[in-house]
């Protein structure tokens, strides 16, 4: 498989997106409010059956996960899918030299180190960093814990950085790559943080990669970070992994934590072995960062009985994509798996209800010491939060725990530790042994043969958004035979879903030569362009050929005419939410009457024989 279709199949659209605006469900979709220009009422919409995107306000523009990072981030096509691969996880091979592409990132590490610098100096010595110093005081955040991990400050101004950054010679360009500015269409930038206290967020080699930003006022979301960059990924970051990594070594255990204070407060009181997972679920990459370091977690975890729930609802839904993309593994059932892969157990550390890890050792220190050498397995913890909210008695509650618990007893590889857990959980539940093993077994049983099933199901599914056939044939028709130019006027960018069909007709467009048209293109839609290039046509004769591409035509207008309807379809169910029926419905009946001619005409045409 191309490189292409590899990232399209373990890139997920819904997740990239959310990544820059908020999403929320609509039916089998996702909505929001665009992206790429300002509106009150969401017009932008997610389809992830299709993994694709449509903005059906101003933009009117749509694609899928390559021509979304394009528009939102400025760069071209190779650039996206180096972005998409690093993503997921995905070796890229480098198109510039290994020294040319260091030196790049070295840049980009050089301005995130000035940008630290100048907002830690805001914070220390300016009047306007005032609130934030009064925040850190209150939090019981000492100056020498400031002074370690270079908090800063940024200012309630839309240039204050890029205007000190630039000055010192930094490119525009390049500070929105790295994610301190965002860029407007109009070509103007401004400052993504703004009034806010800064956290430096560092690799295990102690460069600037990223920041996590605090609000100091109502401003929502409270929480926000840097942006995925070519150096800055949040799922493979642990916060003060840099600092604690030599007592990670020496203690021989990682304590994870959820937040940025609880690494600061700890660390002050002489926990330098804890890091944080930025109010993310874990991901294989950070484990992979930590299991270099000590084989021995323990995780800080909030004992809120509503947080259980959500964290054990998880443990039957783990993601069976760990092969295809880095992604937040849910807790218990996915832990289970990192056991199985670190040979060792994974701790959990149960906090009191409603505290969180900064605050206990900074309250009580010696409590903070005993909750860590308490700290149970983490099969162990899981045992107990979920039974310690049943009735054993009850023949209902003992089924809704099995069911809960069984994913987890089934993850765990090693026979003897699973007998050993098996006889446990028939203990507290007053069962007797072998009729929780045969509950077991069917349940592996019933999962065997649901994945024999499965392949296919997601064959079909992949297929449907790594290519796309009518799209295909059009382009070869067109790059086989080139007498057939004249016939394709009426074909558009915006007739071509996948950004790799869309950006070789556009350049098609511009080259005539083929030998010319692949002097442009970089290595992977050269790759494309070979393939279909390539490509199989039945058709043998001319008129064959004509009747073939005109079929095609047809039939990619009268997707983009659908998509269209179904678009005002979307819009009209969300005005209506907000603006009420009766207007819409005149101004809508009044747009579809253009929309169902143009249908009608398509369909006209294909019945004339032109097929």
């Amino acid at each position: 498989m191309s490189i292409i279709g590899e990232v399209k199949q373990r890139v997920d659209i819904v997740e990239v997106i959310s990544d820059y605006t908020p999403l929320q469900k609509a039916g089998r979709n996702f909505k929001g409010l665009c992206p790429f220009h300002s509106e009150k009422h969401p017009s932008f919409f997610v389809f992830p059956e299709q993994q694709t995107w449509h903005c059906f306000g101003a933009c009117g523009t749509g694609g899928d996960v390559f021509s979304f990072i394009m528009k939102k981030e400025g760069i071209d096509f190779g650039q996206a899918l180096r972005l998409l691969a690093q993503r997921a996880g995905i070796s890229f091979p480098s198109e510039m030299p290994a020294k040319a592409e260091d030196k790049e990132k070295e840049r980009l590490f050089q301005i995130n180190e000035a940008a630290a610098q100048y907002y830690h100096h805001l914070l220390l010595n300016t009047k306007a960093g005032e609130a934030a110093r009064n925040y850190l005081s209150k939090r019981k955040v000492t100056v020498e814990t400031i002074t370690e991990f270079r908090l800063g400050f940024s200012p309630d101004s839309w240039e204050a950085v890029k205007k000190y950054l630039m000055n010192k010679g930094y490119e525009e360009k390049k500070l929105a790559e790295v994610g301190l500015i965002i860029e407007r269409e109009n070509e103007s930038s401004y400052d993504r943080f703004r009034n806010r206290l800064m956290f430096p967020i560092c690799d295990i080699q102690g460069r600037v990669t990223g920041f996590g930003a605090r609000a100091l006022d109502d401003s929502l979301p409270k929480y926000i970070n840097s942006p995925q960059t070519a150096i800055f990924d949040k799922g493979a970051s642990l916060y003060g992994i840099d600092k604690a990594k030599n007592a990670i070594r020496g203690k021989n255990l990682v304590i994870i934590a959820e937040g940025y204070m609880d690494v600061l407060l700890t660390h002050q009181f002489s926990w330098q072995n804890v890091v944080a997972s930025m109010g993310t679920a874990m991901t294989e990459k950070q484990v992979s960062i930590t299991k270099r370091l000590s084989k021995n977690i323990a995780l800080a975890l909030d004992a809120d009985a509503a947080g259980e729930e959500a964290t054990l609802r998880g443990a039957e839904t783990l993601a069976h994509s760990l092969d295809r993309k880095t992604m937040p593994i849910p807790l218990w059932s996915g832990l289970v798996k990192y056991e199985n892969v670190l040979d060792a157990e994974i701790k959990v550390i149960a906090l009191p209800r409603g505290k969180d890890p900064d605050e206990v050792v900074s309250e009580n220190p010696e409590m903070w010491q005993n909750l860590v050498e308490q700290a149970l397995p983490m099969l162990d913890f899981a045992f107990v939060a979920v039974i310690n909210k049943v009735d054993v008695n009850k023949a209902k509650d003992k089924s809704l725990a099995i069911q809960k618990l069984l994913p987890l007893l089934d993850e765990i590889k090693d026979p003897l530790r699973q007998a050993q857990y098996v006889q446990k959980l028939a203990n507290l539940l007053k069962l007797s042994e072998p009729v929780l093993m045969a509950i077991l077994r069917k349940s592996q049983a019933n999962k065997r043969r649901r994945q024999s099933i499965q392949p296919t199901d997601q064959s079909r599914f992949a297929h449907q958004f790594v290519s796309s056939p009518i799209e295909e044939y059009c382009l070869a028709l067109l790059l086989q035979y080139p007498e057939l130019r004249q016939l394709a006027q009426e074909l558009s960018p915006e007739h071509f879903d996948l950004t790799e069909n869309r950006e070789l007709f556009v350049r098609w467009q511009s080259f005539p030569e083929i030998s010319l048209l692949g002097n442009k293109l970089d290595a992977n839609l050269l790759e494309h362009l070979n393939y279909l290039l390539n490509k199989s046509i039945i058709e043998k004769n001319n008129k064959e050929q004509q009747l073939a591409l005109r079929d095609c035509i047809l039939r990619l207008q009268e997707r983009l005419s659908k998509k269209s309807e179904a678009g005002r379809e979307l819009m009209f169910n969300v005005t209506r939410e907000k603006e009420g029926i009766n207007a819409e419905l005149a101004k809508l009946e009044e747009e579809g009457i253009s929309s169902s001619q143009q249908l009608k005409e398509i369909f006209i045409k294909r019945t004339k024989g032109i097929k």
